[in-house]
């Protein structure tokens, strides 16, 4: 039976954490790591630099991207769930090395995540108490999300439910008022279409769209957290296939439909969605509630976005705690943070990503935003690495599950698409990765150098990982019909 399929395909790894996770906090875990400050504020900024059909596109596809990785992370996180699915799955279906370097690049990059949206925190809580210094309310953030996570993983998954359900009535709230206002409610007239024809569309043409990539990428990242969920999942055949499906359509709903409505409704040359600074006022929800008559928006925005922050790093927390515990298991990092307690939380895994995260105090002492712009930078391309890692592991996977004489009817789950679907994201991540130095040359006479460096920063990092673990272990692509698809 499914349940008993379950039971016995549960890695080792994940045997001593406990199950305590269910298809509603699968769902809300995955979307709730999507929706964030990359719809809620910067979608305004693509809007301004590739116009509204530009920025739709790049929302568009990128989407596309999601659901290809999240179809390939389904297939592998039913047939074997494990709490720390990217490396496990690449050490296991590719190279050891290769699940070294996805392991360490994967926690990194939650661990600094965590970092800036302490970071964030602070400044959100600066909108109401500019007195206060950033650092304090970093801290209160740091101290709330350890102890959800400290609580146990139902604690974690609960809190992370509740937060993705504030984040998702707002979406809901706001594309409601925004059909209501492009329909002429307390307007002249109704919404017409010219943000979206001529020039306007496509401000920049290709190379806007490009550049819109970028931060439509960083929009969706998150969104395979169900993956590495997977391993304290009760019934993870069941609800894992059934938070993907759930997923796809939520995002396409409320990314896709909002970005149209933020094209219709606010002007690409509205000086509002050109600041920089990340105020909130400048947010197109904001725009567009406050166009309905909605006068204390930037209020209402700026407690949305502290929820954001919360989930982000409530999220942030638990991804990188449970890759460091799973490499810890693997023989991959220092066999303490393997350690779990009574309540089944790997503690040490969890302090030490909070000592990372700690890294955001630094931002305090520095007049500028150095930092904290390293940290962003850091965290950014090593969540495509890890997508791409998914879309290698998968491809790897089904070769050696075709070539080993296995029908693919036993699958619990199938991706379609194969091997379209993981090529294309392949490509496409490779191609947004390439991109992410746009940026230093876009608009300027001259190379930013160390904005390029900023940019890359994570690729020489899993070089480095790759090839020293390689150098030590001699470890080689494991053949196709020597791939272990049973322990």
């Amino acid at each position: 039976s499914t349940q008993d399929a379950d039971k016995i395909s549960m890695s080792e790894q994940s045997q001593h954490l406990k199950k305590g996770l269910r298809a509603r906090h699968l769902t809300m875990i995955s979307l709730g790591g999507t929706i964030g400050t990359g719809l809620f504020v910067a979608s305004g900024s693509t809007i301004a630099s590739a116009g509204a059909g530009g920025a739709l596109l790049a929302y568009a596809l990128m989407g596309v991207l999601v659901y290809f990785m999240m179809m390939s992370l389904g297939e592998m996180a039913t047939y074997m769930p494990t709490a720390g699915s990217m490396n496990t799955y690449a050490a296991r279906f590719v190279d050891s090395s290769l699940g070294f370097a996805l392991g360490w690049n994967y926690w990194y990059s939650w661990a600094t995540t965590l970092a800036v949206e302490l970071v964030a925190a602070g400044l959100v809580m600066q909108f109401w108490l500019p007195g206060v210094p950033v650092w304090v309310w970093s801290l209160v953030v740091l101290i709330i999300v350890f102890a959800l996570n400290m609580i146990s993983v139902r604690g974690y998954g609960e809190a992370e439910y509740w937060f993705s359900l504030i984040k998702v009535l707002t979406v809901i709230i706001f594309i409601i008022v925004g059909i209501v206002v492009a329909a002429g409610a307390g307007q002249d007239a109704p919404a017409n279409f010219d943000n979206y024809e001529g020039s306007n569309a496509f401000k920049k043409g290709v190379a806007g769209v490009f550049g819109v990539f970028l931060v439509a990428g960083f929009s969706f990242q998150g969104t395979e957290l169900v993956g590495v969920a997977a391993g304290e999942s009760s019934r993870p055949r069941r609800d894992v296939p059934r938070a993907i499906r759930q997923v796809f359509w939520r995002i396409l709903l409320f990314y896709v439909l909002a970005i149209f409505l933020i094209g219709l409704l606010v002007p690409n040359n509205d000086p509002r969605l050109l600041n920089n600074d990340g105020s909130i006022s400048m947010s197109p929800f904001t725009i567009t509630f406050e166009r309905a008559g909605i006068h204390v928006a930037s209020h209402i925005m700026n407690a949305v976005i502290l929820t954001v922050v919360l989930s982000a790093g409530n999220s942030s927390l638990y991804a990188s705690s449970r890759t460091l515990y799973v490499l810890a298991q693997e023989g991959k990092a220092p066999r303490i943070f393997a350690r779990i307690n009574s309540r089944g939380v790997p503690f040490f895994s969890l302090l030490m990503t909070a000592v990372v995260g700690s890294l955001a105090f630094l931002c305090s002492l520095f007049g500028d935003s150095v930092v904290y712009n390293w940290l962003l930078s850091l965290s950014g391309v090593s969540g495509f690495i890890s997508w791409l890692g998914i879309a290698i592991s998968h491809w790897r996977f089904r070769r050696a599950y075709v070539a080993q004489g296995r029908s693919l009817d036993d699958l619990p789950y199938r991706a379609a698409l194969y091997p379209f679907a993981p090529l294309f994201a392949l490509v496409l991540g490779i191609v947004v990765i390439i991109g992410q130095g746009y940026s230093a040359v876009e608009g300027s006479e001259e190379v930013d150098v160390e904005k390029i460096i900023m940019a890359y920063i994570g690729l020489p990092l899993l070089a480095a990982l790759y090839l020293g673990h390689k150098l030590v272990k001699k470890t080689k692509v494991i053949p196709l019909l020597e791939v272990d698809l049973d322990t």
